[in-house]
């Protein structure tokens, strides 16, 4: 498959982070394709993510706070409605049928590899300005959609959680979200964005992240 057209900017991010593949192709991932999984393992991961995800939201509604333009601020407040109302009842849901309910979900105790992601996204907002927090978060939100795009119709077990990403309405947020970043290099740093050293720096947060996504992949009960 090749890659989605996310925008340029996730193009170019994309080639020159080292783990990308390690990434979008990880075990865990594969996992979910053929179905081999541990249900254990997938819950475990389930409960972090739902975590991450409230986090993950408060990064979206700083990015919100720190829009420029109202494209910006649609693109961030609609990534905010996406991810409260759809990931996380997902995720609610499936849990609820293994028996983890709502509140037992939300107590989850954040590990290690949870907290050294949400932490860094969130300092890259606190710290930087909006486009250091797009290239923080855009790993999660274009990553999950290719790997939703490239395991669509895969069935199984995990057929629902494929089927969220693959779906149109996730797609379809890519790429609205590619094309707000794109806008929005253009919008700060002007047309030659590409070239400049500014958005070499960009890049090393795109790569870190995508380094910690490896990481919450590996995260799991040692017996799954």
């Amino acid at each position: 498959m090749t890659a989605p057209d996310y925008g340029r900017a996730f193009a170019l991010w994309r080639a020159r982070a080292p783990q990308w593949q390690s990434y979008t192709h990880h075990a865990f991932v594969e996992g979910l394709r053929t179905g081999d999984l541990s249900r254990a393992r997938f819950l475990h991961y389930l409960r972090q993510d739902y975590v991450f995800l409230i986090h993950f939201a408060r990064a979206w509604a700083l990015a919100a706070a720190k829009a420029d333009t109202l494209a910006e601020l649609r693109a961030a407040s609609a990534t905010v409605q996406a991810l409260v109302h759809v990931e996380m009842p997902l995720h609610v849901q499936v849990c609820a049928a293994a028996g983890i309910d709502a509140a037992t979900l939300e107590a989850t105790e954040e590990a290690p590899a949870n907290l050294a992601y949400t932490r860094y996204v969130l300092e890259a907002g606190y710290s930087g300005d909006f486009l250091d927090l797009m290239a923080a978060l855009a790993p999660c939100v274009l990553g999950y959609g290719e790997i939703g795009a490239r395991l669509a119709g895969s069935g199984g077990p995990y057929a629902d959680w494929i089927d969220t990403y693959a779906g149109p309405d996730y797609q379809a947020l890519c790429r609205d979200v590619g094309a707000m970043i794109d806008g929005a290099l253009l919008h700060r740093l002007g047309p030659g964005w590409a070239d400049l050293p500014r958005f070499d720096r960009l890049t090393q947060h795109y790569s870190t992240a995508t380094r910690l996504e490896v990481g919450f992949w590996q995260m799991g009960p040692a017996s799954a």
